[in-house]
């Protein structure tokens, strides 16, 4: 499972011309499911995302995490993260899951980060949709739960 997280002022996902979900002050993450993963995985990268510490405290250090903050999350799932580019101009996507295995550990990554009194807002699954943010920083962070150790 791969995320890109990005620290933002704000972030929304927009369906049909219609804001389906929105955050201030958080994380905006991207969030890509791998053949093969696991709701161990899905775990791992949630308690990863709510616990990095990439907010400044008041020495102006990287020094705090998103709940500590009190900021939100808002989670896109995006299948794209798992291109493969290695050959050709075409990318490939064979190693995506399934949809309906992909939507159900997007689920539970979402869920996890709820269970951990974080306000999470979405987007929809399989939807094609329109994503505004502010990067905050920049800060933006790469994250695979198959390179834990």
């Amino acid at each position: 499972m791969r995320a890109v997280l990005q620290r933002v002022s704000s972030a929304a996902v927009r369906v049909e011309d219609r804001t389906v979900g929105e955050i201030g002050p958080g994380i905006l993450v991207l969030l890509g499911v791998e053949e093969g993963d696991s709701e161990e995985d899905a775990r791992y990268l949630a308690d990863k995302t709510a616990g990095l510490r990439i907010f400044e405290d008041e020495e102006g250090k990287m020094n705090l995490s998103v709940s500590e903050t009190g900021g939100s999350i808002l989670a896109v799932s995006q299948f794209t993260l798992l291109a493969d580019c290695r050959k050709g101009r075409r990318p490939g996507f064979s190693r995506a899951a399934a949809p309906q295995a992909a939507e159900v550990l997007y689920q539970t990554y979402v869920g996890h980060l709820r269970t951990a009194r974080i306000e999470v807002a979405t987007g929809i699954f399989q939807a094609h949709m329109e994503v505004q943010l502010v990067n905050d920083g920049p800060v933006t962070i790469l994250l695979d739960s198959r390179k834990q150790f």
